[in-house]
């Protein structure tokens, strides 16, 4: 505690703050990159004139309100306030479409990654690119709203990531590290920048449109981890810290999306690595040793935070049926007068749902919130399903929403595993499905078929993930590469827990999801039905 406040007192601490889906979160880090203050902020989107989106009173209340929660957790603790740091990192929400005109002013409102209204954008570009291009990409953001002629267009001055806007406000660079900067256009392994004929097949495609930019013109300069990135300015610091004792001059690394800060986290940035984030939606990132034989829609190709190539699976559902259903449990105790303790409440289902039957006993769901492009659908509409024959029973209930949970996930793997050949040597699992010990983890290593480490310092997510880029910004005296930096200065060795799949939950696994496959014309279905 003494070395964490003369650490905060002397400025050497570092800041890392993560925009994620549901949360706001800050971790301070000391010279030794472990977490010494928190703070958050809950937030969620909204769905307006049919897109999802977060206000900018949303982002920027949120963002300061995390902060002030921040100083307030250190004045509490240390006794002492936050007035100037070693460094400064911001990660969010990959892709997603925010457009400013030249007065820094937004066009139309925040469109986050989980909006699929860009399907005819995305299959153009794909069959343009030779490369797949998923709904949520910025750019199939950009060209959806070029071909529907929407007039905002012709005024964008910069285009950007929620990350890359938080950082440019508190920088005045219009920047974007390059594992975020690989969700808004395909990055080049070789010269960890935008493909330059990609940029130029867009630039003819749209040429007849008579705007007064080309797209180089308006995308973020890409960087990789450890580059400058700018200095908080002192609008910047003003505007995260609304007390006014941040200092300004504090440097900042190139802003992340979140799939950057989950390698960092989980220590997956090396080839044969990868790793597993499942909270609100799930995706997996496997770091390639070369490319794939060819494009597949179900897979993203984006890059580790040092641009080296990698895999994305990404499901736009992941744990929030799951956690509705458990609320539901939830309710039912308190109608009882009995004392709700929800870490007690999930420990005990998902511990349960373990006794169920491998295969969930003939029981499915579908946890689509909202549209899942990986089975094609632009809409979802949570379901779930059983015949009279099936074993209805409360493990095999609990069961059943746990394997939909990384299901979709599971048909992205098995083409990289199964298909493509790829191999992995280690995947490290985090995010709030892991939460209760052991029965997350189980379930993801029966549905990928591969062990799975979860560390305890995984928790700890994307905020300490972007942080430690900063500390690899500003303490990189030996000028190691990423993957080095955080084994010698980070992880020490460190491998986490890990277990195996057994052979009955693979079956059963396996089982599952060629019914859940063979089910999804009733979701589609209950997507056609309108209320």
């Amino acid at each position: 505690m003494i070395n964490a406040k003369s650490t905060i007192e002397a400025g050497k601490a570092i800041l890392g703050i993560e925009l994620g889906s549901t949360r706001i979160k800050a971790v301070l880090i000391d010279q030794e990159n472990k977490p010494i203050a928190q703070g958050s902020h809950t937030w969620e989107n909204q769905l307006v004139d049919g897109l999802w989106t977060y206000s900018m009173d949303a982002i920027w209340n949120g963002l300061q309100d995390c902060y002030a929660d921040l100083r307030s957790n250190v004045q509490r603790a240390y006794g002492i306030e936050i007035e100037n740091l070693a460094a400064i990192g911001v990660s969010a929400m990959m892709h997603g479409y925010m457009a400013f005109n030249e007065k820094e002013e937004i066009l139309v409102p925040f469109r986050t990654w989980r909006n699929t209204n860009t399907g005819q954008a995305a299959a153009t570009l794909s069959e343009l690119f030779v490369y797949n291009i998923p709904l949520r990409w910025s750019i199939s953001h950009l060209y959806q709203a070029i071909l529907n002629n929407e007039q905002h267009v012709k005024d964008i001055n910069f285009l950007t990531t929620l990350a890359g806007y938080i950082h440019w406000q508190m920088t005045g660079k219009k920047v974007l590290g390059v594992g975020d900067a690989s969700g808004m256009l395909p990055i080049d392994p070789d010269t960890k920048d935008y493909y330059a004929h990609m940029v130029t097949k867009f630039d003819n495609l749209i040429a007849g449109k008579g705007y007064g930019w080309k797209l180089l013109d308006i995308l973020p300069k890409v960087l990789s981890a450890g580059e400058d990135a700018g200095t908080l300015t002192t609008e910047g610091a003003k505007r995260l810290d609304v007390s006014g004792n941040l200092k300004a001059g504090v440097p900042v690394c190139p802003p992340e999306g979140d799939a950057g800060t989950g390698m960092v986290a989980t220590n997956a940035v090396e080839q044969r690595t990868g790793n597993v984030s499942a909270g609100t939606s799930s995706f997996s990132m496997i770091v390639l040793e070369k490319d794939l034989s060819k494009p597949h829609e179900e897979i993203d190709m984006v890059t580790t935070p040092d641009g080296s190539l990698v895999a994305m699976v990404h499901c736009n559902n992941c744990t929030s049926d799951l956690n509705d259903w458990v609320n539901l449990f939830k309710e039912y105790q308190e109608l009882l007068g009995i004392p709700v303790d929800m870490d007690k409440v999930y420990e005990k289902l998902y511990n349960h749902a373990l006794t169920g039957d491998t295969d969930c006993g003939g029981l499915l769901s579908f946890n689509y919130i909202s549209g899942e492009p990986i089975t094609g659908f632009a809409e979802g509409r949570p379901l779930f399903v059983r015949s009279a024959n099936d074993k209805f029973n409360l493990a095999n209930f609990m069961r059943t929403h746990l394997q939909a949970s990384v299901g979709v996930l599971k048909m992205g793997n098995d083409i990289l595993f199964n298909e493509e050949k790829v191999k992995v040597d280690r995947i490290t699992a985090h995010g709030g499905l892991f939460r209760t010990k052991t029965v997350g983890q189980r379930i993801l290593a029966a549905a990928l078929n591969s062990p799975i480490s979860v560390m305890e310092t995984a928790g700890e997510g994307g905020a300490w993930g972007i942080a430690l880029l900063g500390s690899y910004l500003v303490n990189n005296d030996k000028k190691q590469s990423l993957a080095d930096f955080l084994h010698e200065h980070v992880f020490g060795g460190e491998a986490g827990i890990e277990i195996s799949p057994s052979a009955e939950d693979v079956e059963g696994f396996n089982v599952y999801i060629e019914s859940y496959k063979a089910a999804l014309p009733v979701e589609e279905a209950a997507v056609k039905f309108k209320k």
